[in-house]
């Protein structure tokens, strides 16, 4: 049938099916136990003596050697088992490798950090992401499992009849998958860096090595089955030190279930840090620094003058009073740091008011963790305004998120390697409760970590501060720093500033537990930021090997060359991602939150329309994904400071209702939809052949006609 392969069959016979399924329970059973095994006696050998850096370096070879290992014994240069694992993935382990394949560094480290920092805001990604995957089971996983392609550009190509949607798709798959895949490099060399002291770069690179292990030699099937490795490591090393801080605080081992309680407590704790005089203190502190800065950028010059006489002045009369070494070499290199050109000046003159500003608020710049929008609906016009714009943005970016993971490449390719359509509706459904068991945890750690903050840490004296925070200031200042800024020697709240990625990470060390559950999580989330770039990586790789080249290149072309130039093309890619995340390149963060809006825009209609409409032609699909993907790009540069400035947007930035830059997408779909049905409707059906077959999907007791 021109273009279409219709394909409800599967990897094998339902015996041989469910002999697989056996072998694979007794094998990831003996798997979970080890792991365990493993966790204990590293925790008796750290109580033995041996040392953390040791311990770091134990996890990172153990976890790189053993999805390294998945990757060697799953490799094949068979087409169907590389691109989508035989089609022969149970229901259930194709639910934890999507798990895994969708916890990116960003939800394992990220998440609990973004509820910690934002409060009730936060929520927007638990509630977009997980309700993603229910779209994904209503309108895509089923039905494009039943067209049988093994990726999202050979759908459009196949069900649009022709080269154009297929080559808009492939372009539109890779800026969604590169921008997220260089974040879970960037996430991996940070993880790396981190368990074992190598440098950043070097990091990026040894974990690199267990990435190419795994999608290089096996492709779809090694990915999966190292997935599903990486899930139960992912989820046992979240899972632990949450329930213990639960159990530290309230005795009870079901953190979800004490989470209104604590927030209530939180709450309580927010109220008492607002009113208390030394808190109030420290934010006026930060105030008049914040006011200096700003008095500094009205006359530049004259600001480096004085600062660089007040610096001068100060190393002279530690010197002239025989000072200690180590203040006057400080005073010295405060001296050498000093801004030499007027644009330097007025660029750390700038950012100096900026920080200060934000410090200079309640609980250290926080909303307080229960209100729901800021500002106010019963006040005046400004918090009127503040408050409505507040809860637009955050239905948009809900929205842009939930319709973003239905659509994106790399979660979708998935459902492709079930052995049937049924088995590809169950899939969702266990991918649903494997995401939904960290999300459904993440409010509960970030309400009892500020819990133990507030409580514990509030009002402590600040030679008695716990270990990790010295610990971790030392790890990296911009994640963790406090000072005594009002000079009382007691800890306030706005003394500290707090980045949201240490949160996850410095749990067990907030807990009391021993390092080996710091190294756990610290594996957790290579775990994580891997599995993700596994599957990234995977998706550029055969879009370009897959649908450029043997779709529209070389039809002809043998699988033996084809497996072979998608792995020459996933190497390639990989290391222009590591090169892109050793830069640290500006604003990455919020590329991959617009990853979303990217493939909201470009793909959802499309696949939407091209299941449940048969009328929808090459003609609409093409300029719908041109014009969603277009506007959404548009209003990005038009908005977002970082990509202002890479384009070299100078007019003054206007936000249309308020939307913030993330959620660009949310005029995106709407348009693509818009489009696709009136060009459609003004240009030619689809041919009939295709119109049935769309039918036939959708209601499979009804005949195709001759084709």
């Amino acid at each position: 049938m021109a273009g279409l392969s219709f394909e409800q069959g599967s990897g094998g016979s339902a015996a041989d099916n469910k002999a697989f399924k056996a072998q694979l329970n007794k094998v990831y059973t003996w798997y979970t136990g080890g792991f365990l095994v493993f966790i204990i006696i590293l925790a008796i050998l750290e109580q033995m003596g041996l040392p953390r850096q040791y311990i770091g370096f134990i996890f990172l070879i153990a976890t790189v050697l053993l999805y390294a290992g998945i990757g060697v014994m799953s490799r094949t240069t068979d087409a169907a088992e590389y691109y989508v694992a035989g089609r022969r993935v149970p229901a259930i382990y194709n639910g934890m490798a999507t798990g895994a394949d969708w916890m990116s560094a960003a939800s394992f480290i990220g998440m609990a950090g973004t509820l910690y920092l934002t409060g009730y805001g936060g929520l927007a990604f638990i509630m977009g992401w997980t309700g993603g995957y229910c779209l994904v089971a209503l309108f895509l996983a089923p039905y494009l499992r039943k067209f049988g392609q093994f990726t999202i550009p050979d759908f459009l190509g196949a069900r649009y009849e022709g080269n154009l949607p297929r080559f808009l798709g492939i372009v539109a798959a890779i800026l969604c998958s590169f921008t997220y895949v260089v974040a879970q490099i960037y996430g991996v060399g940070l993880i790396t860096a981190r368990l074992t002291g190598l440098a950043f770069e070097i990091g990026i690179f040894v974990g690199l090595g267990g990435i190419l292990v795994c999608s290089f030699l096996g492709g779809m099937r090694a990915v999966t089955w190292t997935q599903v490795a990486q899930y139960i490591i992912l989820i046992v090393a979240y899972m632990i030190p949450v329930v213990w801080l639960s159990v530290k605080q309230t005795s009870i081992p079901v953190p979800q279930a004490v989470y209104g309680f604590q927030l209530q407590k939180v709450t309580e704790a927010e109220k008492r840090i607002k009113a208390d005089p030394k808190e109030q203190e420290v934010i006026a502190i930060f105030k008049q620094r914040a006011d200096d800065a700003a008095a500094k950028l009205k006359d530049v010059p004259a600001a480096m003058a004085a600062d660089q006489a007040a610096a001068q002045k100060k190393v002279d009369d530690l010197k002239a009073a025989n000072g200690k070494a180590e203040d006057i070499a400080a005073a010295e290199k405060a001296l050498a740091a000093l801004p030499k050109t007027e644009a330097d000046a007025k660029k750390a003159y700038t950012a100096a008011k900026t920080a200060n500003e934000a410090r200079a608020k309640p609980l250290a710049g926080m909303p307080a963790h229960a209100a729901v929008f800021a500002g106010d609906p019963n006040g005046d016009e400004k918090a009127q305004k503040t408050f409505n714009e507040s809860r637009r943005n955050f239905l948009a970016l809900v929205f842009c998120l939930m319709v973003g993971t239905a659509a994106l490449p790399h979660i979708l390719m998935r459902y492709y390697t079930t052995p049937s359509v049924k088995e590809a509706r169950e899939s969702v459904t266990w991918s649903l409760f494997f995401i939904f068991l960290l999300y459904f945890t993440a409010p509960s750690l970030a309400v009892l970590v500020k819990y133990e903050v507030f409580n514990v840490l509030v009002g402590t004296p600040f030679d008695k501060l716990p270990a990790w925070i010295a610990n971790w200031s030392k790890v990296d200042p911009t994640l963790l720093s406090v000072i005594d800024i009002n000079k009382d020697g007691i800890f306030q709240l706005g003394e500290m500033r707090i980045g949201g990625d240490i949160i996850v990470l410095a749990t067990p060390e907030i807990g009391g537990l021993p390092y080996v559950i710091s190294g756990m999580v610290a594996a957790g989330g290579l775990a994580a930021a891997l599995s993700t770039a596994d599957g990234l990586l995977l998706t550029i790789a055969n879009a370009l090997s897959h649908d450029l080249y043997y779709k529209m290149i070389d039809p002809n072309a043998p699988t033996a060359r084809r497996v072979a130039i998608s792995k020459a093309l996933l190497l390639v890619v990989a290391l222009a991602a590591a090169y892109v995340a050793a830069q640290k390149p500006a604003d990455i963060l919020f590329l991959v939150s617009a990853a979303f809006s990217f493939a909201a825009a470009a793909f959802f209609p499309a696949l939407v329309l091209g299941v449940f409409w048969k009328r929808a032609n090459k003609w609409g699909a093409s300029l719908g994904m041109v014009a969603g993907l277009g506007i959404t790009m548009y209003y990005m540069v038009t908005t977002q400071p970082w990509l202002r400035g890479i384009f070299g947007v100078t007019s003054p930035v206007e936000l249309w209702f308020g939307i913030l830059p993330i959620s660009a997408g949310v005029f995106g779909v709407p348009l693509g939809f818009a489009v696709i049905i009136l060009v459609s409707l003004v240009t030619g059906a689809p041919r009939q052949d295709t119109q049935e077959l769309v039918e036939h999907v959708r209601y499979p007791d009804l005949k195709l006609g001759k084709t």
